[in-house]
């Protein structure tokens, strides 16, 4: 590797890093132990390799739901204990509870302690290696923008908010006449000895809204890209780091964001994909028909009044049809007209917010996905109301309704309750990268956020 090519590692690189070496110095220490210690519960040998597998797809599992793999929280020294723990604890627990496909339980006691306490220190160790040096600014992508310098700024804090070993070291203006910018401004003539002198490796060019590039820089990002240096449009890097779309509110154009993902016409996918709606909504009602009477009780008393409720959503292509919930607002919570539900929103009853944080209001929901109405992974249905209202404002509103909507979405795990038009944006901008993106892979990180919202209580 030259000089010029410092090491650095792409989110998704940094993710599987992060997974590969908690599986391995988990079941290497694990291995040290059962060979030199008595200690006989968990051995890695050919004839059990399975322990092994099992063990492996607990820790990532887990991991995921606890946000082991959340790039923030893992270069985090204070939030990734918690996660360590709570990790480890849940996959030592649900590997003792598995005899099948896990040892016997061992008759010494002790050498549970000596698995739990395995894992654990195994993460710890690994996990404090990574942000004590591999989270530090050695290994930071250092990145050159091209663009207008009115904007460079706003960009490049949105991406910083996602993506924090993404480090912009300078800019390369479009505009003639303007240095509004607090980046490092770079000219062009330097190009080269800044991309070399700062170890650039990678240049994103921003949106240029029919600004002309001239020949001759044109033709220095030729010869970088030629040497080596990743180049790329803004509006890729931002998909790629935040894990939405770069639409705003007077965008009309889809095409620009074509093309969808095949899983939309892929039969195979929505046959098995309506297959997990069945049966994993079955499991649901069965659920909520234990929990009822309990909710039931509670519900007469510190949420006096219906313990349903139904109202009309847009479903796909724009039909609409009736959602169930429990009701989590006081009674005639509109009798003054529709207005978007907030995050501390007044007309939320105390029962009502346990309830949202829990998700339990929408477990009625799963007559929804039984009856086809609505899937288990979507965009969550909006009333016909905000619809027409939110439409007007941002055109590509209505691209939300080529699916159907769902139990939970890729919105709904990563940003909070729309109080406005602004959020009904980002989160558009999350739903229609549910849509472009849509598959099998996807679907699971939905339904795994979701578990982690569930036991966070981040339901709003």
């Amino acid at each position: 590797m030259s000089a010029s090519q410092k090491i650095h590692f792409e989110i998704s690189e940094r993710k599987i890093l992060l997974r590969f070496i908690d599986i391995f110095l988990t079941i290497f220490v694990l291995a040290l132990i059962g060979h030199y210690f008595q200690f006989d519960y968990f051995r890695v040998s050919q004839s059990n390799f399975y322990w092994t597998i099992v063990l492996a797809i607990y820790l990532l599992f887990f991991g995921t739901i606890f946000e082991m793999y959340n790039l923030q929280t893992a270069s985090n020294r204070f939030q990734i204990p918690k996660s360590i723990i709570l990790t480890t604890s849940t996959t030592v627990l649900f590997y003792l509870l598995t005899p099948f496909f896990t040892p016997q339980l061992p008759s010494n006691r002790l050498q549970i302690i000596v698995f739990f306490f395995s894992i654990f220190i195994s993460l710890s160790i690994w996990r404090y290696f990574y942000i004590v040096f591999l989270a530090s600014n050695n290994f930071m992508k250092k990145v050159l923008f091209v663009g207008s310098s009115k904007d460079v700024d706003d960009l490049v804090a949105e991406l910083a908010r996602f993506n924090p070993h993404y480090k912009v070291v300078g800019y390369i203006s479009i505009d003639e006449d303007s240095d509004d910018a607090k980046l490092n401004k770079v000219s062009e003539e330097d190009l080269d000895f800044f991309v070399n002198h700062h170890y650039i490796s990678e240049i994103v060019v921003a949106n240029t809204k029919n600004k002309i590039i001239s020949i001759a820089f044109y033709n220095k990002l030729l010869r970088l890209l030629e040497k080596g240096i990743v180049i790329r449009k803004y509006n890729q890097v931002y998909e790629y780091s935040t894990y939405r779309l770069p639409i705003h509110f007077e965008d009309r154009e889809l095409y620009k964001f074509f093309p969808f993902s095949r899983s939309n016409q892929n039969k195979l996918y929505i046959y098995s994909s309506r297959l997990f709606d069945i049966v994993f909504s079955l499991f649901g009602l069965f659920i909520f028909l234990l929990l009822t009477p309990f909710l039931w009780a509670i519900n007469l008393f510190a949420n006096k009044g219906s313990f349903f409720y139904t109202q009309e959503r847009v479903g796909k292509n724009g039909i609409p049809f009736t959602i169930y919930k429990m009701r989590t607002m006081i009674q005639n919570a509109e009798e003054n007209g529709a207005v978007f539900a907030s995050t501390n929103d007044s007309r939320i009853t105390p029962f009502g917010k346990l309830l949202r944080k829990t998700r339990l209001d929408e477990l009625p929901q799963f007559i929804n996905v039984l009856k086809g109405d609505m899937a288990i992974i979507g965009p969550r249905p909006e009333r016909s109301f905000f619809v027409e209202q939110i439409a007007a404002s941002i055109p590509l509103y209505q691209t939300r309704h080529v699916v159907k909507p769902g139990l939970t979405g890729w919105a709904q795990v990563n940003y909070p309750y729309g109080a406005n038009l602004e959020d009904s944006l980002m989160k558009l901008r999350y739903d229609l990268y549910y849509i472009k993106h849509r598959s099998l892979f996807l679907d699971i990180n939905v339904f795994v956020k979701t578990m982690s919202t569930v036991l966070f209580f981040r339901g709003q």
